[in-house]
């Protein structure tokens, strides 16, 4: 590979991706290295070129989603062909950027975005980082309940304001969010039925965090139940945030060769009475906050109930399985520089 050739590939019809951003880009980079995806159905030829071409470095634009699209595609194939996959990295380009809390990044136009590229491909350092796997897509985290409901009602409102005679950027990220969630996913969290949830152990040993933070000595093992009951929320993650830097996982860094399994049946008033420390992962309570690390499980969940992975909606389902990846190499600015 050409370690210092970097690749970036950015969704197209990401907010922040504009004609000054690709113009930024396209100064920075060589020739051809820079692809602007506008639809999936682009990603399966955009992987085949990055890996024919020898890219020793991945970053992605566009927001969580292009991230978990690009890096299932592009490590699909290599392990297809038997190679290393190159490393990732991620430009702050969309609207969670959940990853871009973990790695550093933090420009989107301008001086910022170009200081970003320039120190991904000549300073910044590289560690590991596993993924969760569901369904055969590679991503940060995924989850049912009440942020897939968020993520499916702002979808349902993006949609619509599309078809509004205002400008798109006015009504984008933020501002559909805040709408979906306020007019769709809380008046239905208060008055829908609490999903009743089944969680197995399908891999090594589970642990569940205790009272102090720490997991518990006794293991939960391959086969046994690790909940069962109603829940407002299930969801696994690698990384400690959602977007908008939300750290929904505050342990996912407790143990490398385990991911975070987080399980809550807190109620509206319980979650707005603890806002701030619920947001920052330091709020705690043993009879609605549940936390575990595993590295394989099943979940199933009645009635089917919305799902998502790496923060792009997915519809409704009653099973899913779930399970840790081999590491990847992240592109980290947190990370000491190479040498």
């Amino acid at each position: 590979m050409h370690q210092q050739r970097i690749a970036v590939i950015v969704n197209g019809n990401a907010k922040s991706v504009t004609d000054e951003v690709l113009a930024t880009l396209d100064e920075i980079l060589e020739t051809g290295d820079l692809y602007v995806s506008r639809s999936i159905d682009e990603g399966e030829a955009i992987a085949k070129t990055v890996l024919d071409r020898g890219y020793g470095t991945v970053l992605t634009g566009g927001g969580d989603g292009t991230f978990t699209n690009v890096v299932t595609r592009v490590v699909k194939l290599a392990r297809q062909r038997g190679v290393k996959p190159p490393r990732f990295g991620l430009l702050r380009l969309g609207t969670g950027n959940a990853l871009s809390w973990v790695v550093g990044s933090s420009g989107k136009k301008g001086q910022l975005l170009a200081a970003d590229v320039l120190r991904l491909r000549d300073e910044a350092g590289a560690r590991p980082l596993r993924l969760v796997e569901c369904e055969g897509i590679l991503a940060p985290f995924c989850g049912f309940g009440t942020d897939a409901n968020v993520l499916a009602d702002y979808h349902r409102v993006r949609d619509g304001f599309k078809k509004l005679p205002v400008p798109h950027r006015w009504v984008a990220g933020a501002v559909s969010y805040a709408v979906a969630a306020s007019a769709l996913t809380i008046p239905k969290y208060l008055v829908n039925q609490i999903p009743f949830v089944r969680v197995t152990n399908t891999g090594g040993d589970a642990f569940k965090i205790g009272p102090n933070g720490r997991p518990l000595e006794r293991p939960i093992r391959a086969g046994e139940r690790i909940f069962e009951g109603k829940a407002r929320m299930v969801s696994c993650g690698t990384i400690p945030y959602y977007g908008f830097g939300f750290r929904v996982f505050p342990y996912a860094d407790e143990r490398p060769d385990r991911m975070a399994l987080r399980i809550t049946t807190i109620g509206s008033v319980e979650f707005v009475a603890n806002l701030k420390p619920i947001w920052r992962g330091e709020y705690s309570n043993s009879a609605s906050l549940f936390d575990y690390l595993v590295d394989k499980v099943q979940i199933e969940i009645e009635p089917p109930t919305a799902f998502q992975i790496g923060g792009d909606a997915m519809g409704e389902r009653t099973r899913v399985e779930v399970a840790l990846t081999e590491p990847i190499e992240i592109v980290d600015l947190y990370s000491p520089p190479r040498a």
